[in-house]
């Protein structure tokens, strides 16, 4: 498996890890790999001062490889992805890292048809990627040039301006677009539901991206809906991939609640592919009793939308997502939209007549704690003392619950989630096997 390619592409502090170097050996590889000569490779960024020295690096070193490369600006990454799949693209990059600070940044690659790629393509392209230096190296008349394609960010607007239509609302909503790509088009969008929309965060200076705000920080918003009133918010995060909401009351309604509310909206209307819906593995157990409760089938799958998505064409299936906001409606979009969830929930809510908090309230969820610890190795299960902690908690608490222990996928962490019905016991062990996990992963070897 690739050791660049994280689980949602290559992330590192930008101009330290993730070098200019990087960026223009990823675009002579796409080049050679998808592309070829003459083919189209298409680039969008989210709002970090970073992206344009990055966006700069990928379409010189695709154009170096003979490609043409073209520059979708600043838009979501589902814009990027909707954009990729109708046109007449190889390959799209998106220059993101997603809910992160902005000193970081990220390339994300899209197969032409708008889909993350797999790993035995990201292990090639990282193999490419590596002897960069070896690839052709067309004469003039062979190289490819680069264009400015933004003007295509209207399929994106097009369709979305559609499903915003159809829905009809006179509800007061409030969007935190988390100083990101989504704040010049998040509000013109969600208001041609007939919603009155108050958009937040939508100043974007190339350095407070989820600053203090976004899906991260959902928190924020809630305040904001307390304070100035509203029928519900939505929180999307840098890149506009997730989103979290916040009812009428201030509260936070996470991905696992939206998921819920989205499956027994479409179950109840027959308008749920299969009747099955894709999670991972650290959703919410309550979730899935809800959605099994009401008729429906419930896979797990690993970490990272990619896999979610994989699941869902291998199933079928019509809908996906985790907790942290990604949601995927696959009769829309092939990666999770932000946008789009928010305009499945704001269809719910005119159709139904009824508060978030209530639709919310039908999806009990199982007290869960996650924690993030920074490790030197994340090679866990060659602790033995660890393990048999892991094994241990399991045990205690028996088949109310569970543990999940994974490497993360973006970061030197751990991540430790424990789920189950007593939430006392449940933060015991998250912050027992926390400690430990840092006091055994942190040694000197």
């Amino acid at each position: 498996m690739s050791n660049l390619f994280g689980t949602d592409g290559i992330r590192g502090v930008a101009n330290v890890d993730l070098k200019p170097a990087l960026a223009h050996a990823l675009g002579r590889a796409l080049a050679t790999r998808l592309a070829g000569p003459g083919g189209h490779i298409l680039v969008g960024q989210d709002t970090r001062r970073s992206g344009d020295m990055l966006v700069a690096a990928l379409m010189s070193g695709g154009t170096s490889a003979g490609a043409d490369v073209h520059a979708l600006g600043i838009c979501p990454t589902p814009a990027l992805a909707h954009v990729t799949a109708v046109g007449d693209y190889a390959a799209g990059v998106m220059v993101s890292a997603s809910h992160n600070p902005a000193d970081d940044n990220g390339l994300k690659v899209l197969s032409g048809k708008g889909l993350k790629l797999d790993d035995e393509m990201e292990d090639e392209l990282e193999t490419l990627l590596l002897r960069s230096d070896e690839l052709g190296a067309p004469r003039n008349d062979q190289l490819g040039r680069t264009v400015d394609s933004q003007a295509d960010l209207r399929h994106y607007l097009d369709h979305r301006l559609g499903l915003a239509r159809g829905i009809g609302s006179d509800l007061r909503l409030h969007v935190d677009c988390a100083n990101g790509s989504a704040s010049a088009v998040a509000g013109e969008i969600l208001a041609a539901s007939g919603a009155s929309v108050q958009t937040h965060h939508d100043e974007p200076d190339g350095v407070n991206i989820n600053l203090d705000c976004g899906a991260t920080v959902p928190e924020t918003l809630a305040a904001v809906v307390r304070e100035r009133g509203g029928d519900v918010g939505f929180s999307l995060d840098g890149d506009a991939d997730r989103c979290v909401a916040v009812n009428e009351r201030g509260e936070v309604v996470d991905g696992d609640k939206l998921l819920g509310i989205i499956a027994l909206d479409r179950l109840a209307r027959r308008a749920l592919a299969e009747e099955t819906m894709v999670v991972t593995i650290l959703s919410n157990g309550g979730l899935v009793r809800a959605v099994e409760q009401a008729g429906g089938r419930v896979l797990r799958t690993r970490v990272g939308d990619r896999y979610i998505v994989d699941s869902m064409l291998v199933s079928n299936a019509g809908l996906g997502g985790e907790k942290s906001g990604h949601v995927i409606i696959r009769e829309h979009t092939s990666t999770g939209d932000g946008i789009v969830t928010a305009l499945e929930i704001l269809g719910i809510l005119a159709r139904t007549g009824r508060p978030l908090s209530e639709l919310a309230a039908a999806i009990p969820l199982d007290p869960q704690e996650q924690r993030t610890i920074r490790v030197r190795t994340k090679e866990w299960r060659a602790d033995r003392v660890l393990c048999d902690a892991v094994e241990a908690a399991e045990a205690e608490l028996a088949d109310d619950g569970r543990v999940v222990v994974r490497p993360s996928g973006t970061e030197p962490a751990l991540r430790v989630m424990v789920e189950g019905r007593d939430s006392g016991l449940v933060r015991r062990l998250a912050d027992e096997l926390a400690t430990l996990a840092s006091e055994r992963l942190n040694q000197e070897r």
